[in-house]
């Protein structure tokens, strides 16, 4: 059994998962079938050796079907948080937390995802960063300090949602 923060598994939240499913139906069901299409148009092009077209096709459905592939497997190991049995004591992967900075007014929220769903710039940070990780198993009223490129900096738990 796998600790709630474990920082090797790929959590995800319901709408992440969702997400995931909808891109890997769209590389499945249009954009396969589409570069399908170019190839057998390239194929019958004639010299395959000169043909940039058929060159380019290959490439690219090489990175779909790795693309597809990754998919595929993050969807069949992956961790889908129950947000409604959100535990509210300390903080968790799926858990919002608001932290103002020592020394500054400006309080921030975050939600902890696993690393496949972080978008730093949407409030999304990973289990796996190092704020995540200072994060997790936290409660509100802790100090955690987080070693950063920029330095050190010490954050409040405000609340956990």
């Amino acid at each position: 059994m796998s600790s709630p923060h474990d920082s090797n598994k790929i959590y995800l939240t319901p709408e992440g998962a969702q997400k995931l499913r909808d891109e890997l139906a769209y590389l499945r069901d249009v954009k396969r079938p589409e570069l399908a299409e170019r190839l057998r148009f390239a194929i019958q092009q004639g010299d395959l050796s000169e043909n940039a077209d058929y060159t380019a096709a290959k490439e690219e459905q090489g990175f779909l079907e790795g693309r597809i592939l990754a998919l595929e497997r993050m969807l069949a190991d992956c961790i889908i948080l129950d947000e409604t049995a959100n535990d509210q004591e300390e903080v968790r992967v799926g858990s919002r937390v608001t932290v103002v900075e020592d020394g500054f007014d400006d309080r921030e929220t975050f939600q902890i995802v696993g690393v496949a769903e972080a978008d730093p710039m949407n409030g999304k940070i990973s289990n796996a960063s190092p704020l995540g990780q200072a994060l997790i198993g936290k409660r509100v009223g802790a100090k955690v300090r987080v070693v950063t490129p920029a330095g050190a900096t010490v954050f409040k738990i405000l609340a956990i949602e």
